[in-house]
């Protein structure tokens, strides 16, 4: 579609039966009134998807990482990296950034809806006041949700991070992602049966396949990496052996003068 900052936002095609369903269901319930409204709610709510990603992106460049597009689809917005740093640090600060930007939206819309949103009085229908409201409510649950300790989303990416801390990225991965291997299931049927939201629990399942699929990935990338260090490894004994010595000397001696 456009750029913004330098990254490519790119919308799914399936995103057109995600507005074709909310225009239907406002127009069900408020005539061509409600479908606008229903389309206008749901396209600033994207909108703060795209800022979610967008802080994630930012973020993200600053330590080096090429971030190509943004790719938005019925059941949230994705950030493309090149590749996602090693570094337990790094991986902190740009996974809070997403959820850090709807809490800072939340903050700023909420000494505007505070009022009415407590009030026992109904805020009129299609007003600008509900409209602050629900992107306040939307911020909120969107920010809060993906903080929940489901590999990969984001809360799931804060475990690793923090697990890496203490063990490899490979052995971290593995536990966050056991972690959701656990909770999505879990979260899915109360989507499906104690929420009655089946695009909830499809999310749940979508994010349980794709953990996986990540962990695979590291997995598969980590062995390589193995296997590229013992050929090097290799390589260089049998250079070694060629020069006439088996191995490397020893380094120099230093000895430092306690006396001085």
């Amino acid at each position: 579609m456009f750029r913004i900052c330098g990254i490519q936002l790119a919308v799914h095609a399936s995103f057109v039966l995600l507005l074709a369903y909310f225009g239907y269901e406002g127009w069900q319930s408020g005539g061509l009134v409600g479908a606008l409204w229903s389309l206008l709610l749901i396209t600033l709510f994207f909108g703060c998807v795209v800022l979610h990603e967008l802080g994630h992106s930012l973020a993200a460049m600053r330590y080096g990482v090429q971030v190509p597009r943004i790719l938005l689809m019925p059941i949230g917005g994705m950030a493309e990296f090149d590749r996602i740093p090693r570094q337990p640090s790094a991986e902190l600060v740009i996974t809070i950034a997403g959820p850090a930007v709807n809490f800072v939206i939340v903050a700023l819309l909420l000494p505007v809806v505070w009022t009415d949103l407590w009030s026992t009085y109904p805020v009129a229908a299609h007003s600008l006041m509900a409209l602050l409201i629900q992107l306040t409510l939307a911020n909120g649950l969107m920010g809060v949700f993906n903080l929940l300790p489901v590999f990969p989303m984001d809360g799931g990416r804060i475990l690793r991070a923090l697990l890496a801390t203490r063990m490899t990225y490979l052995r971290a991965t593995y536990w966050a992602a056991m972690t959701a291997k656990v909770l999505a299931p879990v979260l899915a049927l109360l989507a499906f049966f104690y929420y009655d939201s089946p695009l909830l629990g499809v999310l749940f399942i979508f994010i349980f396949v794709v953990g996986d699929a990540e962990y695979r990935q590291v997995l598969r990338r980590e062995r390589e990496a193995e296997h590229w260090a013992e050929w090097a490894r290799r390589i260089e004994v049998e250079r070694l052996r060629d020069a006439g010595r088996d191995e490397p000397p020893p380094p120099p001696l230093i000895v430092h003068d306690s006396n001085r």
